[in-house]
């Protein structure tokens, strides 16, 4: 599925709060020996392409004058309301490959969670990788069944990548590991009263016990 935003030259650089007011977002695209162009999108049109894209799905900017192919490089978001204010676009050279790194899905059910209550620990949760943007996966998902042991893990060099997508990352960073449950603390309870005072007490009431016996005789 091709994902498209389409785009207008911005005119009115600095006039920010007037083009928002309208619903609109200013951005801009640049790349490789390209001049940087100031752009404005609907904000409506960029978050549900963010939501579907994120930064590592190639997405259509029509302009006018053509179709780039561009990736979403950064957003800006607002600091109140948490929107995105701002967006720049990459535009790659078709035929180059792209350092990129990409969200992990975990997926499955670890048998050493649950059969020997083992704590999932979620290292990572992107990883760096190369690629032609057409080749560009969405996400990288990772499968934690294959985790059947305490202390088990899975290596970046153990995941299963597309074709025509390499790894970046480190081989050995590890992207989740299985933990050894800690064994839960039995509280012990200390005696804080005193022995001898218990014996003297006894001794007491029996005394008291006696005398009232000879008393009633």
């Amino acid at each position: 599925m091709t994902i498209e935003i389409k785009a207008e030259k911005r005119e009115r650089l600095g006039k920010l709060k007037s083009l928002r007011n309208e619903g609109l977002m200013p951005a801009v695209c640049y790349g490789h020996k390209k001049e940087a162009l100031p752009i404005q999108i609907k904000k409506s049109d960029f978050i549900k392409a963010w939501k579907n894209a994120g930064e590592s799905t190639v997405i259509k900017l029509s302009i006018p004058g053509g179709d780039l192919d561009v990736l979403i490089h950064d957003v800006d978001y607002d600091l109140i309301t948490g929107e995105p204010r701002h967006a720049d676009f990459y535009i790659f050279e078709k035929g180059h490959k792209v350092e990129i790194d990409v969200p992990i899905e975990f997926i499955g059910v670890s048998p050493a969670v649950k059969d020997l209550a083992g704590v999932l620990m979620k290292i990572m949760h992107e990883i760096k990788i190369e690629a032609e943007p057409a080749n560009l996966p969405h996400q990288i998902d990772v499968d934690i069944s294959s985790i059947t042991e305490l202390e088990g893990q899975i290596l970046a060099k153990d995941l299963i990548l597309p074709k025509g997508v390499t790894l970046v990352e480190n081989p050995e960073e590890v992207v989740v590991t299985v933990a050894t449950p800690k064994a839960e603390k039995v509280e012990e309870v200390e005696v804080s009263a005193d022995l001898s005072q218990i014996e003297v007490e006894k001794k007491g009431k029996k005394e008291e016990e006696g005398a009232e016996e000879v008393a009633s005789s």
